[in-house]
């Protein structure tokens, strides 16, 4: 259980409504490379906090979902930061395996430009 009173009201300031999404970006906390970009509710924001496992709100399934659960490809979180504006999240993380579920190593593979 998270006992610091601080970071409890920090988190229900950034999630005032408990269904509020806000996206999140998963970095690799030693290549810098941007790994994926999914939603957090405060839900996933706590779970996250308590396990130190990448947990985030899946909008299709109306559900919260930690990262790897059923592929092994993991997300171990060494840092969570917020924008200037409070309306998105920064996980710095260790990854294990494959950040997208395509099996490429980041969800950022397809060039546009």
């Amino acid at each position: 259980m998270i006992q610091n009173p601080d970071l409890i009201n920090r988190i229900v300031e950034l999630f005032p409504d408990e269904n509020l999404l806000l996206p999140c970006i998963a970095q690799d906390i030693e290549s810098k490379d941007v790994l994926m970009l999914a939603y957090v509710n405060r839900a996933a924001l706590l779970t996250t906090l308590e396990s130190g496992k990448a947990t985030y709100f899946s909008r299709s399934r109306s559900e919260l979902w930690e990262k790897g659960a059923s592929s092994g490809h993991t997300q171990r979180v060494r840092s969570i930061t917020f924008d200037c504006d409070g309306d998105a999240i920064l996980y710095q993380v260790e990854q294990v395996g494959a950040a997208c579920h395509t099996g490429e190593p980041t969800c950022f593979f397809e060039k546009i430009f």
